[in-house]
C-alpha cells in the first residue's frame, strides 16, 4: 500500500512547515500600516440619560 509509505509525505509536510514558519512570517511582518493607530488622551465622555418614550 504505497499511501503508508511517510518518506515523501513526511519530506513535504516538514518543508511545507519550515516555509510557513520561516518565509511568510517576515513577509508578512514587513508590511507597514499606511495609517499608524494614533493614541487618543483619556477624556471623559459625556452622556446622558437615554429617555424611552415607551416606558
Amino acid at each position: 500500500m504505497p499511501q503508508l509509505n511517510p518518506a515523501p509525505w513526511l519530506a513535504i509536510l516538514l518543508f511545507s512547515w519550515f516555509i510557513f514558519l520561516t518565509v511568510v512570517p517576515t513577509k508578512v511582518l514587513n508590511h507597514i500600516s499606511p495609517n499608524e493607530p494614533i493614541p487618543f488622551g483619556a477624556e471623559e465622555h459625556k452622556t446622558q440619560p437615554w429617555d424611552w418614550p415607551w416606558q
